[in-house]
């Protein structure tokens, strides 16, 4: 049985004051013990939010790291500075630094094998355009983002790794795919990885969707077979949003 996993995506939201007080909001209240609860938050906010979580099942994410270990690249952080502090997941290859910072299919594929290396848990995440959606070639263009994030991805490693699809479309826009179609989308997902790494792979790896989940969508979108969890953007930055989300 695949366990959920709802995760909360900051972005570039909350100083480190604002990032505890949000944190001790959210610990203080019921969280339902069959969810696995996962917090991204800004690198700055990262240490000290690690200490609040001990003692709690909630794990902690960065929202993206590099695939080398240390080197010139100026302004980026790398996967030993996060395995130091004690990180549990990265989300890697979200839409926002595809569209935004040049992100890759080849750097993807490069920061889940950096990831997996050091023991950190990518959430790995891929999904279309309008444009994309509208010429009718989602499908292709998903299947092919996972093809290539997973080239050389050791079938061993499936167990450690989330897939978040994410239709750029609904991403921050109050706009949300149908149950119907987020679930088309992530059982297409899950026969690309079968088609990878066989039956076993595609039936263990755990898929989100993403893009404008809300309390009162999570849970037609929970219903739905092939949906094993949230990606939570702008939801997640309020703490009774947020618990409603997960104790759906």
């Amino acid at each position: 049985m695949r366990i959920p996993i709802i995760a909360g995506n900051w972005k570039m939201n909350n100083t480190l004051s604002q990032s505890i007080d949000l944190v001790k909001k959210i610990i203080e209240k019921y969280l339902r013990e069959e969810v696995e609860v996962v917090l991204a938050v800004p690198f700055t906010s990262l240490y000290e939010v690690k200490k609040l979580l001990e003692g709690t099942k909630i794990k902690l994410a960065a929202q993206n790291m590099h695939w080398e270990d240390k080197g010139a690249f100026t302004g980026e952080i790398s996967p030993l500075m996060l395995k130091e502090i004690g990180i549990d997941y990265c989300i890697i290859g979200h839409s926002e630094r595809r569209q935004y910072f040049n992100e890759r299919d080849e750097t993807v594929n490069k920061k889940i094998k950096a990831a997996l290396k050091h023991g950190i848990r990518p959430i790995v995440c891929v999904g279309e355009t309008l444009e994309e959606r509208e010429k009718n070639i989602h499908e292709d263009i998903v299947k092919n983002q996972v093809v290539k994030a997973f080239e050389g991805v050791d079938k061993d490693h499936i167990k450690d790794i989330v897939i978040a699809y994410e239709p750029i479309w609904a991403i921050g826009t109050g706009k949300t795919a149908s149950s119907e179609e987020a679930n088309k989308m992530c059982s297409l997902i899950r026969e690309a990885i079968g088609h990878i790494y066989g039956e076993e792979a595609k039936n263990t790896i755990r898929i989100q969707y993403g893009g404008s989940v809300k309390p009162d969508n999570i849970k037609e979108l929970m219903e739905k077979e092939e949906i094993d969890g949230a990606l939570v953007g702008g939801a997640s930055l309020n703490a009774e949003d947020f618990i409603d989300i997960v104790n759906y």
